[in-house]
């Protein structure tokens, strides 16, 4: 069985809600081993080493990606590195890789995930993935990895199961009811106190028949511009297939364009400790080490007064930060920009989102 394991590395977002640290040129999980420790991508793959054979990992990214991938993973078969011309989403992203590994293997089974998460137990997400990977092998389902609330967060996704958590299903896998977008928080609390809802991972495993059928089902306008694969792909044509089949196709995420559509959704519970830091909100909120006061302090050197609740973040090696008086901001400071404001996902969204103007084409 092991030989019909996959595991596809979604890392092509551009998402750059880490700004300054984050940019378009240069998103999450490309960062610098000196600001996060290692690469988000890179501590991706090798996790994903210890589950799947290493010749069945592919990472999917944006064409204009692919030299910080050979970076990060120079060991990554040419072979396995997939270029989509442009960002279309998870949905487009899934049908090409399905495409893809039916065409080398039609009994795989594969598991899709994101590029930039953070886990800290690895052993029990090792045995999770197996379990992920059982389920996928043994049924024709769409599995996925639904994470147990620790409070109500409002930046992440939920989904709704058909029964509540209890001792008796931790360990089993539960038909999937319906996915929720992010909610306020008074709609996080009562999903968190139903015990009815999992944070949605954005972990995924199936067989790629199975996929295949339901993207069929669900969404034929992108299956539809997917047509002559078998004999474009891994063929010197996949560049001008992809090119001509992503023109025309729109931004679809496979929660929406799929999971919330089809009728043999369902999730396994995780055991492990995830975190999914994509806004800076959520950087403070898991940082390991606060002060009394609450404040977090990642500078090389700083002198701090009467702050409370409030993140100092820098990526320069030689200055020394003075703050004195901030309640519950955030300082982010890199060589070519500095970010001060309220440390809350919205009011940083609301202020990073003026980067769209003209005159800051640089920055972004």
């Amino acid at each position: 069985m092991k030989d019909n394991l996959y595991c596809v590395i979604m890392a092509g977002g551009t998402a750059n809600r880490l700004w300054p640290v984050s940019r378009n040129s240069r998103p999450k999980q490309f960062l610098p081993a000196d600001i996060f420790g290692d690469s988000f991508l890179r501590t991706t793959y090798e996790r994903f080493l210890k589950v799947v054979p290493k010749e069945n990992i592919l990472v999917v990214t944006l064409g204009r990606f692919a030299d910080m991938v050979r970076q990060e993973i120079p060991e990554l078969s040419p072979e396995n590195l997939m270029l989509e011309p442009y960002g279309r989403q998870t949905a487009p992203c899934i049908a090409y890789s399905t495409y893809k590994i039916l065409k080398r293997n039609p009994d795989a089974i594969v598991l899709t995930t994101p590029s930039d998460q953070e886990i800290d137990d690895e052993e029990a997400f090792i045995e999770d993935m197996k379990e992920l990977l059982g389920h996928a092998a043994a049924y024709p389902v769409l599995m996925t990895l639904g994470i147990t609330p620790r409070d109500p967060e409002t930046s992440y996704g939920y989904i709704q199961v058909a029964g509540k958590r209890s001792d008796e299903n931790r360990e089993s896998a539960v038909k999937v009811k319906t996915f929720v977008e992010k909610p306020d928080r008074t709609l996080a609390e009562v999903f968190c106190k139903s015990g009815e809802f999992f944070w949605n991972s954005g972990i995924f495993a199936w067989r790629a028949s199975v996929i295949k059928e339901e993207l069929e089902k669900y969404t034929p306008e992108i299956v539809s511009l997917f047509e002559g694969w078998e004999d474009a792909l891994d063929t010197d044509k996949e560049t001008s297939f992809l090119e001509k089949a992503y023109s025309g196709c729109q931004k679809l995420s496979i929660d929406y364009g799929v999971m919330e559509k089809t009728s043999i959704a369902w999730l396994y519970p995780g055991h492990f400790s995830w975190k999914d830091l994509d806004t800076w909100g959520a950087v403070y909120r898991y940082a390991p080490e606060k002060d009394k006061d609450g404040n977090v302090v990642i500078a090389r050197k700083s002198l701090t007064q009467d702050n409370k609740d409030t993140m100092i973040f820098s990526t320069d090696k030689k200055k020394v930060y003075a703050v004195k008086g901030l309640k519950g901001f955030l300082v982010v400071d890199t060589e070519d920009a500095l970010l001060i404001c309220p440390c809350d996902d919205k009011e940083s969204k609301d202020l990073i989102s003026g980067l769209a103007m003209p005159g800051f084409e640089e920055f972004r």
